[in-house]
């Protein structure tokens, strides 16, 4: 196993990182990928190294595989701006790796996509998500396609926007009446997950949900956040319309709060399907969302 490099395409980005470690711990050697190869963390470890990498540049990528035994694409791209379109990055870009990986030799690929995905979606987001994941197994024959729930961890995600949010503001403002359905599943198990499929002989199966312990409403999510905080924060209901127009100014920031495709995607319920194999086929014990925010809070004392 130790002999098994994985290049990691977005390897310095919330998952990416957790998805570096797990791959350590489980004996592969690692090769970070991304446009900003700096924010690797290595500590120091030799199995560790980090290219830089654009995967819209097809040379960028080849160089990026050359000897890799496996790969994952863990990029992603939330607010399109410039040549950074969904298009371009979640279709052009995943099949550019998967061609790359198929034609340097590379045994395995996994593809990281999102529930949901569905390319009759009205949401560009979210169609192009599911474009990406057929573009990737038509060039890559074999291919694997994980799609988590919407993550979190005590590094960042969901869980630590909301408390984040919850502290500051006298108000917290609710998508719609907060009836959508959620399934938050901490990064640091998507992570594992991806590492034990990689360490799998066999090939199959060819697609994975990953969710949480618990199914929630909006509403529920944040009061359960909000309980296990020590918090009572005033939840207003806003109309989606009102969320969209206020996505489409955000997005001009250059760190917006709150875009579009976040909006589309808490007007859609993101649970796993039954028939579908996730964590516990993998043998992973879901982490409840609880014992993160416990953890923030005692962090934050």
């Amino acid at each position: 196993m130790s002999d098994r490099l994985v290049t990691v395409f977005g390897g310095t980005g919330f998952l990416g990182r957790n998805l570096v470690r797990h791959l350590r711990a489980n004996g592969f050697a690692v090769r970070v990928a991304s446009r900003h190869p700096r924010k690797a963390q290595d500590g120091g470890d030799p199995k560790i190294q980090a290219v830089r990498a654009d995967v819209r540049d097809p040379i960028a990528i080849e160089a990026a595989l050359v000897n890799a035994w496996g790969a994952v694409n863990a990029v992603s791209l939330y607010v399109e701006s410039g040549r950074d379109s969904f298009q371009a990055i979640h279709v052009s870009a995943a099949r550019a790796i998967a061609q790359g990986a198929r034609e340097a030799g590379t045994e395995r690929l996994i593809q990281v996509s999102g529930i949901g995905a569905d390319t009759a979606s009205p949401s560009l987001y979210v169609r192009k998500r599911a474009e990406g994941e057929q573009a990737v197994q038509a060039a890559f024959p074999g291919a694997v396609i994980v799609r988590p729930a919407v993550m979190f961890g005590t590094e960042g995600g969901i869980v630590t926007t909301v408390l984040d949010l919850m502290r500051k503001l006298p108000a917290y403002p609710m998508f719609g009446r907060g009836q959508t359905q959620m399934q938050p599943v901490a990064v640091d198990d998507v992570a594992e997950a991806i590492a034990r499929i990689l360490a799998r002989p066999e090939r199959t199966p060819a697609l994975y949900e990953f969710g949480g312990a618990n199914i929630f409403s909006y509403e529920d999510f944040l009061r359960t956040v909000a309980r296990e905080a020590g918090l009572r924060p005033l939840l207003v209901p806003v109309p989606f319309g009102a969320w969209h127009l206020l996505a489409r100014l955000a997005e001009n920031l250059p760190y917006p709060p709150v875009t579009r495709n976040q909006v589309e995607l808490m007007e859609i319920d993101t649970v796993t399907t039954v028939r579908t194999p996730g964590l516990r086929e993998l043998g992973i014990t879901p982490r409840p969302v609880e014992d993160t925010v416990r953890e923030l809070v005692r962090r934050s004392r």
